[in-house]
């Protein structure tokens, strides 16, 4: 019962801090107290305003080129969330259909599904991810394309395996006397019945793609600024963090407050959904 309770609290904390970040992504062009971009060098590196120095004006102080950093904080909030659902329907469309169909029809099929599958992970992620940024340069679309098309091999190998197992069951069986197509079985007998299994894999690639996102802005080759990227934000703090450690203690706390979070919902909703199809 203690453990029941705990998870059932970690999973509340981990859905409100997502819902918290989405609608502070929704809501940033009106919650914000300033411009995000707006320039003003005469407030460079301004604390915080509960720090000794700071301005009441700026909460959480400015970056290097005197913008609202508690703006760009809340922008980033946007483009964090962005990347993760966009990358999480790109990869999960490719991956799901990839593996029910390997999953389902079986025989050649499943071999070359299993060749795509096998091919991608012998493949290391982040070289390539670096690689075609670098070839074609930094936007938002092209790493959210390029997060999209590396990301799917955990749904292809989940939705695979789990239709494996249902393909054999009463129900489809069923479908298939009463003269369903495969169409109507893969759509309306499968697919939902492995669903579960693929809302738990897209919270950890949603989680994964934000990191890599991060991870490819701290290195020049992600999102481009000016946009508030929270993995720029920390590229952009770093020659300041000995002197100033709050500029890259604010965006680094909250990338780990997301990415944590989203971690939290995903277990629960595997222990609720998993719990639900048992019963």
């Amino acid at each position: 019962m203690t453990k029941l309770s705990l998870r059932n609290v970690t999973t509340w904390i981990g859905a409100i801090i997502v819902l918290g970040v989405l609608l502070v992504g929704l809501l940033a062009p009106w919650i914000t107290p300033a411009d995000p971009f707006a320039q003003d060098l005469n407030m460079r590196m301004v604390p915080p305003s509960f720090m000794e120095g700071g301005s009441p004006d700026h909460f959480l102080g400015t970056d290097q080129q005197g913008r609202d950093y508690f703006s760009r904080l809340i922008y980033g909030a946007r483009i964090s969330m962005l990347i993760g659902i966009a990358t999480v329907i790109t990869s999960g469309l490719i991956g799901t259909t990839l593996g029910v169909l390997g999953g389902f029809f079986g025989g050649r099929v499943d071999d070359v599904v299993m060749f795509a599958i096998t091919t991608r992970l012998s493949i290391p992620l982040i070289l390539v991810a670096l690689a075609v940024v670098g070839l074609i340069g930094s936007s938002l679309t092209v790493v959210v394309l390029t997060l999209g098309l590396l990301l799917w091999d955990r749904f292809a190998v989940v939705a695979r395996s789990t239709t494996m197992q249902v393909r054999t069951l009463d129900y489809i069986a069923a479908a298939w006397c009463a003269g369903a197509s495969r169409a109507h079985v893969l759509l309306r007998e499968v697919l939902p019945n492995i669903a579960h299994h693929l809302v738990v894999v897209s919270t950890l690639e949603a989680a994964l793609a934000i990191l890599l996102e991060a991870a490819l802005s701290f290195l020049g080759l992600g999102v481009p600024p000016p946009l508030p990227s929270w993995g720029l934000m920390i590229s952009e703090a770093k020659d300041y963090m000995f002197f100033s450690p709050w500029v890259i203690m604010v965006p680094g706390i909250a990338l780990f407050v997301l990415v944590l979070g989203i971690n939290l919902l995903g277990d629960g909703l595997r222990d609720w959904l998993g719990a639900s199809r048992d019963a």
